[in-house]
């Protein structure tokens, strides 16, 4: 993977050789966390008693920073790789929004917790990219990265058969929110900023509780999509 962002991001204003370097910190951290408690699987973390509990805690989450951040490699990664897979998520509660009738009200209802929090996530992201002085890449862009819900996942899913879009958009969503659990632990192990390992942990316990919602219904799978 490594030539192949080097290939897909010549003259961006960071070099290619950094981007990578920060990539495989933050993903071999994530391979860390993830060989010792399990791909997709949330491990001992404590669940809150509700995602729109959760929701509402990361929605008070910090504010853009008013002094400057200093930003570690981990940190820098973490970043550039949750805004697309949250933009992703996103895009997908957009369409399944145009289909209300194939999605029942309580998916509905942790649709809109969702789409809440990611939002607040995005805005607290960017700002510390921006109190970091540190440019916003999307340098994963056309990869298939494991939780981000892709062009093609979006396409499969518009053309799907109104009884099967709940189940595969569970399907979707539940890999979104394990792997961020994994990527959140990872940044708060190897993560430097202080500001940005509180918020991972947030976003940790917000996408706890989410799983936990998606994991009591009777349809939800336990497995990624094809893994």
């Amino acid at each position: 993977m490594d030539e192949q962002i080097m290939a897909e991001r010549p003259g961006g204003r960071v070099s290619a050789g950094r981007m990578v370097g920060v990539v495989a910190t933050v993903v071999a951290t994530a391979l860390t966390v993830g060989l010792t408690q399990g791909w997709g699987r949330t491990g001992q973390t404590q669940v809150p008693s509700s995602a729109a509990a959760s929701t509402a805690a990361v929605a008070t989450a910090i504010a853009t920073p008013t002094a400057p951040v200093v930003l570690n490699g981990t940190d820098d990664a973490f970043i550039q790789l949750l805004i697309p897979m949250n933009e992703g998520v996103l895009a997908l509660i957009d369409q399944l929004e145009s289909r209300p009738t194939v999605v029942d009200p309580p998916l509905r209802a942790l649709l809109g917790e969702v789409r809440s929090a990611h939002q607040a996530e995005l805005r607290d992201l960017r700002g510390l990219l921006a109190a970091g002085n540190v440019p916003e890449l999307n340098i994963h862009e056309g990869h298939q990265m494991p939780g981000m819900v892709t062009d093609a996942s979006l396409a499969d899913l518009r053309t799907a058969p109104d009884a099967e879009v709940p189940s595969r958009a569970v399907a979707l969503i539940r890999a979104h929110l394990a792997q961020t659990v994994v990527l959140c632990q990872g940044e708060q192990t190897a993560g430097g900023s202080a500001e940005l390992k509180a918020l991972a942990g947030r976003i940790q316990q917000a996408r706890a509780a989410e799983l936990s919602t998606l994991d009591s219904r009777p349809d939800a799978p336990t497995a990624a999509p094809g893994g």
